[in-house]
């Protein structure tokens, strides 16, 4: 083999100034995309040529399909690829046509993004919380929120599948390659245009007839406007809505009525068009002087909420009857049971304030207050019937007699010596009752009764007696606490304490006791008040005990009484006076 070393020669010159003319015209460098000559086609293969490259690199067939370019390969055309490796661990040239496609595609929509550019798609399937677009030029994939679909909301968007239309980008991920785009946006720009045109026919003061209304929020109404140019959304301010107090539209409009608008504002820049319902009439709070406070009027029902009915006493004039205003005796009551929109009733101011353009009224005042005349025919004391219509775990409701009054019966006022819940129990709805009036609140509308108040209190038993008495009482039960006694004449069940059952503690054990013996007790605290008796062995002894010390100064008296230290006590005393 000959090797040529002397690359002076004009020969030698010119093969490298040919093979560097023939690498310029094609820089192979990985990542790039270059164009390929398809020079043969398999069943499984499609071979090109790249010049510059030391082997010819092939396409899978699959790949072409998937590109949706399967028909328009044929050879001799070049198509172009992107170069992934110039030779790989087997020696192999890497190229990707379908890669490239991407690259240019993003490229493509990175031009139009960063020019503000539209760009054409189709909406090729639904997905979660969107679409997917095709861009039209590229095939790129592009994701459309829900949101950004269209202005309103669309439960079908069927017909808009496979349609091309207008997109506008509006992010573009560079590092993930994701890029979101709105219809929405397209969509509002045509409106805008629109709403120009519409809005240029209108100026202040302007009637619009027969609005239609499409919604409502906090802040007021929203009406569409029909015009031979097109349709627009309007908004009336709550506080043109009326010249009485509003605080929601609901209370006034209902969806698809039709009013008429006096046009009040009109902005170009920001498109909107305000108007004004109250100011198509004179303001009607001017002839609020025609109203007294005190006075019952007629006023008409114009709407019902479920917290009072809106009533008119004259046009425009509006006022609010609350539910609270409506009965005496009804309370969390529905006005829509009661009144019907159109009525006819009657009601009495009770409130006029001109700062705030407010009138209220009550329809209950223009009714005698049952409570008042409950309290004229059965003042407190008083015996009255009534039937159980509630009961809960704590009281019991009557309706008594023929008023429409519900009175109030604790279950501590059922019984003086019963349990109070046990005593709930004996009782149910639909029950006669014979009961005492012991309390009436007519402003707070409120009566309470009781049961007990009818029997002689068992506590009256007590009233001639004192401290320190001695009384005989039966032994009912005992337990751990100590006695369960009644005194003897009295349905009163008490305690007698364990540490009160003897003035030495190995006696004081209740369990000496097996019920039913009579025994005398002395009384330690009585207080008619709060209804308390407290009795003591004890204390008897103890009185007993001074009563025999003062009395017996011998010192063998005492000797066989039944007190262990009497006799001690009687001794200490003897001592005492020989000391003296």
């Amino acid at each position: 083999m000959e090797i040529y070393k002397d690359l002076s020669s004009p020969a030698s010159q010119q093969f490298e100034k040919l093979l560097n003319s023939q690498l310029s015209k094609n820089k192979i460098e990985e990542g790039k995309i270059i164009e390929g000559k398809v020079t043969k086609i398999t069943s499984k293969y499609i071979f090109l040529f790249i010049p510059g490259l030391k082997s010819e690199p092939v396409i899978d067939v699959n790949e072409v399909k998937l590109m949706g370019m399967n028909e328009e390969i044929k050879e001799g055309i070049t198509i172009p690829v992107l170069l992934e490796k110039i030779e790989d661990k087997n020696g192999d040239v890497i190229v990707s046509a379908q890669k490239a496609q991407k690259i240019k595609g993003w490229n493509k929509l990175v031009k139009c993004y960063e020019n503000n550019e539209l760009v054409n798609g189709k909406i090729i399937q639904k997905t979660k919380g969107g679409v997917i677009v095709e861009h039209i030029e590229t095939g790129s994939l592009m994701f459309c929120p829900g949101s950004q679909i269209s202005d309103k909301p669309i439960k079908n968007i069927d017909h808009l599948i496979g349609v091309e239309q207008k997109f506008a980008l509006i992010k573009l991920d560079m590092v993930r390659g994701n890029s979101v785009v709105s219809r929405r946006q397209v969509v509002s720009s045509n409106k805008k245009e629109d709403k120009v045109k519409i809005i240029s026919n209108f100026k202040v003061g302007d009637i619009i007839k027969d609005a239609i209304v499409k919604g409502y929020s906090s802040f007021g109404c929203f009406f569409e406007v029909t015009t031979p140019e097109g349709t627009i959304d309007t908004l009336c301010h709550l506080q043109e809505i009326s010249y009485s107090r509003v605080n929601h539209p609901d209370e006034i409009f209902n969806i698809g009525e039709k009013h008429d608008l006096k046009v009040i504002s009109i902005d170009m820049e920001k498109l909107q068009v305000g108007c004004s319902i109250k100011q198509l009439s004179p303001d009607p709070f001017e002839h609020i002087s025609n109203y007294q406070i005190g006075n019952k009027y007629k006023v008409k029902v114009v709407k019902i909420t479920d917290y009072g009915c809106f009533c008119e006493l004259e046009a425009g004039l509006s006022t609010l009857l609350h539910s609270s205003e409506i009965s005496w005796t009804k309370k969390n009551l529905s006005p829509k049971k009661i009144f019907n929109v159109g009525d006819q009733i009657d009601c009495i101011i009770t409130e006029i304030d001109k700062d705030k353009r407010r009138v209220a009224i009550s329809h209950r005042l223009t009714q005698e207050n049952p409570y008042s005349e409950l309290e004229k025919n059965y003042p407190v004391g008083s015996d009255i019937e009534g039937i159980i219509n509630n009961i809960n775990e704590y009281a019991i409701y009557l309706k008594l007699a023929d008023f429409d009054i519900d009175g109030f019966l604790h279950s501590n006022d059922l019984s003086f010596i019963g349990n109070p819940e046990e005593e709930l129990k004996k009782y149910k709805k639909g029950d006669k009752l014979k009961v005492q009036i012991l309390e009436i609140k007519t402003s707070e509308q409120k009566v309470r009764v009781g049961l007990k108040q009818l029997e002689k209190d068992p506590f009256d038993w007590f009233k001639d007696k004192k401290v320190n008495d001695a009384i005989t009482v039966k032994v009912i039960s005992s337990n751990n606490k100590g006695l369960i006694v009644k005194p003897e004449g009295s349905e009163i069940e008490t305690l007698i304490k364990k540490s009160q059952i003897a003035m030495s503690a190995s006696d004081a054990r209740p369990s000496r006791f097996v019920g039913g013996e009579r025994i005398d007790a002395a009384i330690a605290e009585l207080n008619f008040d709060k209804r308390k008796i407290v009795l003591s062995i004890k204390l008897l002894e103890e009185i007993m005990n001074a009563k025999a010390i003062k009395e017996h100064s011998s010192p063998l008296s005492g000797k066989n009484l039944p007190f262990s230290s009497l006799s001690e006590k009687l001794d200490d005393k003897k001592n005492k006076k020989d000391s003296e």
